[in-house]
């Protein structure tokens, strides 16, 4: 179920404040069913304090946030998203098999019976190409392949939204690249929303839209060729630069 306006995440006024910090400053963004939204700026923008926000687990988020047509931290919405934090999130003395199949039995119900989990964990282990280590003990992988089996967790169950909190950090070049093939499949194929941050501009020309983030703002929303072409840069890094330098600039002549 989509909300009224048929988005997947909707999101008007949204605020969180840490102590006597705003960490995020009534932000307005959608993001749309079946695309994948890339969410990009400087380390300590914002973009996990987000993210948390999206999937529920953020504490004093005020403003209006809306997932599928439910607010941010739903029950109804456990199994229809799934997250990836920045630390590969497994159980080292499990193999990879084991820590989905563990996973499986929480996120699946079981009544819908251990050959069905049994199929959603095969699925997963493929589409992150952890065959040939399935059964690894997690302490034994690289940090790449530990990353795979986070990832394989949240695609456990086909989820209708995937939150991905930089998936692709200290991942060599071909594995963030086939790493992001997977993310066009899932998106292309089955009809996923992706929200996958990053603070590495050129990861943003693979993205549908983009929402660019300063200082717990909004910079921009829209996609990359609409960026470029609005600020006449080349790249989206040199758009974000350029809109940097406005939004200073228009702070400057308001003081």
């Amino acid at each position: 179920m989509m909300n009224s306006s048929g988005v997947a995440v909707l999101a008007r006024g949204l605020t969180v404040v840490r102590g006597d910090r705003t960490v995020l400053r009534d932000l307005d963004f959608t993001v749309l069913p079946g695309r994948i939204t890339g969410l990009l700026g400087p380390s300590g923008c914002g973009k996990s304090t987000l993210m948390r926000s999206i999937v529920g687990t953020q504490a004093n988020v005020t403003g209006t946030l809306e997932i599928l047509g439910l607010p941010a931290g739903d029950a109804a919405l456990r199994s229809r998203i799934g997250y990836v934090t920045q630390a590969p999130s497994v159980y080292d003395d499990l193999t990879v098999r084991q820590n989905l199949d563990y996973f499986a039995s929480v996120l699946l119900p079981g009544s819908r019976g251990r050959d069905i989990r049994r199929d959603h964990v095969t699925r997963a282990i493929a589409d992150v190409d952890l065959g040939s280590h399935a059964d690894v003990l997690a302490g034994r992988l690289s940090g790449g392949q530990r990353s795979r089996v986070s990832l394989a967790v949240a695609l456990l169950g086909t989820p209708e939204v995937l939150v991905l909190d930089e998936p692709t950090v200290g991942l060599d070049p071909v594995l963030r690249r086939d790493l992001w093939n997977l993310f066009h499949r899932l998106a292309d194929e089955r009809g996923a929303t992706i929200l996958v941050s990053s603070h590495v501009m050129d990861e943003a020309e693979r993205c549908h839209r983009l929402i660019l983030m300063r200082d717990g703002e909004i910079l921009a929303e829209d996609s990359p060729d609409d960026l470029r072409s609005r600020t006449r840069s080349e790249t989206v890094e040199a758009a974000f630069l350029h809109l940097v330098d406005e939004a200073n600039a228009l702070q400057e002549n308001a003081r």
